[in-house]
């Protein structure tokens, strides 16, 4: 299929380009040919006028945990902060299987597809006994809405006999983890360009998984030649346990396993200081900057306008602790939050459509292809329609309007060529059915 997007009114490549106006962009099949400002001739499948929109890249959304859309809201933990709201919640998630599975990573995708979601990362830690299809039907549920897809096999082994934090309904035995992050690499990862799916390790947090496993995941991911994820230094309390267990603060306890390297990227980074962040810089860590939820859960502000020569991205987390997974509002959040903090001028709308787009796909070392509308990278690109309400009397700067004047969704979704929003509608025929699925299998979990 060979697709010409003419009169394209504003495009931001985040590539080689920057930015054009009046712009026109060429796809064949999964990739682009053709970024410029003169129209191209030759013959096309499809020509689509982009009068009065914006084009830009997929966004890349680098951490979540897509079955946590099954219990979003609720009521019990609304008002917890992380250890409280987890040791809860375990309790329902121990009941997930294959449907809960398959149904949250579809709805989840979904969501994040009309917020202009391209590829997206996931971390599934949690396996009840018996259940390491669940990680096979999360595939199968993102590859249904479409989404280009980074899974990570998360693991947790150290349960509360152990002075971990999770039940022992939901860990698993350390040679099973490692078996199955075998399995899952073999079966899932593909190494080529434009490659759908690709798959990391990530050993759930310092609490919930042993300094055995972290070392034999490092390990395993040189081995098989695939990146490693985790969560470090959300809160204050995981800060606590790292020091009683460890007695090493989080960033120190990942240098002394090996686990400052440039396969790694952690997710939230909240609670670190100037020397860490040096550590991480000199390391080439990347970082998942999850604004949401650390404002949901009253974990802190992570310090990333100091972090500005690492590798940052933005991640949604999983919809339980953000209760969405709505990529605009968290580059939105990412910008206000650092403002709070560090003042009006520390950071501009471009920086974290920046983090959103080419810098979620460095994190996931995948900028050979994805993050930036260059010629030969794949056709991941969303556009906004400027003209609705939104938008109205905010178009000085187009690009900025974006994050500034709240955008609700994006009207147009293509990954690898492949339109799966258009109109501002998703283009999955059975999702009202997904959508009934998902709030019946909600409520079994919560109400048990």
């Amino acid at each position: 299929m060979k697709y010409l997007f003419k009169n394209i009114s504003h495009l931001a490549t985040f590539g080689e380009i920057g930015e054009l106006e009046d712009a026109c962009l060429v796809v064949e099949d999964e990739r682009i040919t053709y970024v410029g400002s003169k129209e191209p001739e030759g013959s096309f499948d499809r020509v689509i006028d982009c009068s009065g929109k914006i084009m830009l890249p997929g966004f890349v959304n680098t951490h979540h945990h897509l079955y946590q859309s099954l219990t979003r809201n609720v009521k019990g933990v609304q008002n917890a902060k992380l250890f409280d709201w987890l040791v809860n919640l375990y309790e329902m998630w121990k009941n997930l299987d294959d449907e809960a599975a398959y149904v949250s990573a579809a709805v989840a995708s979904a969501e994040m597809a009309l917020s202009g979601v391209t590829t997206t990362s996931d971390m599934l830690y949690l396996y009840p006994k018996g259940k390491n299809s669940l990680f096979d039907e999360e595939v199968k549920g993102v590859s249904h809405i479409g989404l280009r897809f980074h899974p990570t096999r998360g693991a947790m082994s150290m349960s509360k006999k152990d002075g971990g934090l999770p039940p022992d309904s939901v860990v698993q035995d350390e040679d099973e983890i490692l078996s199955e992050y075998e399995r899952v690499v073999h079966k899932y990862h593909d190494r080529k360009k434009y490659a759908m799916t690709r798959v990391a390790l990530a050993p759930c947090s310092p609490f919930s998984v042993t300094e055995k496993l972290m070392e034999e995941t490092l390990r395993m991911a040189e081995k098989l030649g695939v990146l490693l994820h985790t969560h470090l230094a959300e809160t204050k309390d995981e800060e606590r346990f790292c020091l009683d267990k460890f007695g090493l603060k989080p960033v120190d306890y990942m240098e002394k396993i090996g686990w400052l390297n440039p396969r790694v990227w952690f997710a939230h980074l909240v609670h670190i200081d100037d020397e860490d962040i040096e550590k991480l810089r000199k390391n080439d860590v990347g970082v998942s900057h999850c604004p949401s939820s650390n404002m949901r859960l009253g974990s802190g502000i992570a310090p990333i306008v100091k972090m500005r020569e690492l590798r940052v991205s933005l991640g949604v987390d999983g919809s339980a602790s953000n209760d969405t997974s709505n990529m605009i509002l968290e580059i939105r959040n990412a910008l206000l939050l650092q403002r709070v903090k560090y003042g009006a001028s520390a950071i501009t709308p471009r920086k974290v459509l920046e983090f959103a787009t080419i810098g979620g796909a460095r994190v996931l070392r995948m900028d050979d292809y994805i993050g930036a509308l260059n010629v030969g990278n794949a056709a991941d690109l969303i556009m906004f329609d400027l003209n609705k309400i939104e938008f109205a009397g905010g178009l000085d700067d187009p690009l900025s309007a974006i994050v500034m004047c709240d955008a609700k969704q994006v009207d147009f979704n293509m990954v690898n060529g492949n339109v799966i929003v258009e109109n501002g509608n998703l283009l999955v025929k059975d999702i009202e059915d997904l959508i009934k699925r998902h709030n019946r299998i909600s409520k079994h979990l919560v109400r048990g």
